[in-house]
């Protein structure tokens, strides 16, 4: 009997685990928080320095279209508040290059970033500035890059 059970289960649950993969695969895992979300994540916003305020602007009238409110992410862009971002792995200076000559995709499937010509050296200081203090904010530290 357990035979007979064995036989007649196995090949349901073979097709089970089939038919979930196949799902997993084409709807994708939803639950990560990481720079390759496409939704925005829930971002815990600090009391602002002054020049982290000032950042704020600059990146609410540069950034935010596609980096989103508090730089949460959108569907155009990531989120900058992921580990990813963390100063050990992103230096500030990556966003000052990022401004100034643009980004190859490379973290997250958005497609590339262009080269945003209307901000100035001291506006991406204090865009930096805010982001850092959000990521702090958030409980996301410098941590060294490895490979």
């Amino acid at each position: 009997m357990i035979k007979r059970i064995k036989e007649l289960f196995m090949p349901v649950l073979l097709a089970a685990v089939f038919l979930g993969g196949i799902i997993i695969m084409f709807t994708g895992n939803n639950n990560s928080n990481n720079a390759e979300t496409a939704t925005a994540v829930q971002v815990k916003v600090p009391e602002f320095t002054a020049l982290a305020k000032q950042g704020e602007i600059f990146f609410n009238e540069n950034c935010s279209a596609c980096h989103g409110k508090n730089a949460a992410g959108t569907e155009r862009g990531p989120s900058f508040v992921d580990d990813i971002y963390n100063p050990g792995h992103h230096a500030d200076e990556a966003f000052w290059r990022a401004a100034s000559t643009g980004v190859r995709a490379h973290h997250w499937p958005f497609g590339n970033m262009p080269v945003i010509n209307d901000v100035t050296p001291e506006e991406v200081t204090a865009i930096v500035r805010y982001v850092r203090e959000l990521q702090v904010a958030n409980g996301i530290a410098t941590r060294a890059h490895t490979m």
